[in-house]
């Protein structure tokens, strides 16, 4: 597994010496040796070396890492380059045109909101091949816990963007009078209907942003060639 480091190893590395991560260590350690899991073990953390800490100015929450071959690399609902653009993010961005009239793109890589400060972070972060929520109850869930609660303790203002009762339940202990917490449904085609689409969570983001005197996201993916 890669290493966390910077801010993050500070305010996480805590969570290093306990019991249930080194259990949860181990059984991804194994898991890797007997066939195909994903992201790969050096993508494993890219949330985290993508966006610091000190960075984040909005947090999106996912569940599980996709789990066919290519598409994941450690962002919640992005997927590399040369991918298909998976159903809950085609909704994500038919919002995003709507709300905010950006251009639908050509991919699905979200490095670009990464980059800028979106911590792209999912409840469990690596999964067997083609086996969805296999690495669950693993210990992810509690190290992901102290991740949001480490963005919770920092003292200015974030964005959280909750889509869906899990990415909600996960985020039940936001408490930072100084961060927004927005809601709506989880941008699935099974659900997106009933509140995702005109939730309009990405200008109320960067309206938040801007009355705090923080600079915009752009959250126009650009195309790739």
């Amino acid at each position: 597994m890669s290493q966390i480091t910077g801010e993050w190893l500070s305010a996480l590395e805590g969570e290093f010496k306990k019991p249930y991560y080194r259990k949860l260590y181990e059984f991804v350690k194994e898991e890797y040796s007997k066939g195909p899991v994903f992201p790969p073990s050096d993508e494993i953390f890219s949330a985290f070396h993508l966006t610091p800490l000190n960075k984040i100015k909005a947090v999106i929450i996912g569940q599980d890492p996709y789990h066919n071959f290519g598409q994941a690399h450690g962002l919640c609902f992005s997927v590399k380059p040369g991918q298909s653009i998976p159903p809950s993010l085609v909704n994500i961005y038919k919002e995003l045109s709507d709300d905010l009239g950006c251009k639908i793109p050509n991919n699905g890589y979200l490095t670009h909101w990464a980059e800028q400060g979106v911590l792209l972070l999912n409840n469990v972060l690596t999964v067997r091949a083609h086996e969805a929520a296999s690495h669950s109850k693993r210990g992810w869930e509690e190290f992901t816990d102290a991740a949001i609660e480490a963005v919770n303790k920092e003292d200015r203002p974030i964005v959280f963007m909750l889509w869906g009762s899990p990415a909600q339940k996960k985020g039940a202990k936001l408490n930072n009078p100084k961060h927004l917490v927005l809601k709506a449904p989880h941008p699935s085609p099974l659900s997106a209907y009933r509140g995702f689409f005109g939730c309009r969570h990405f200008s109320k983001c960067n309206e938040f942003l801007v009355k705090n005197g923080i600079e915009p996201i752009d959250w126009q993916i650009p195309d790739l060639e």
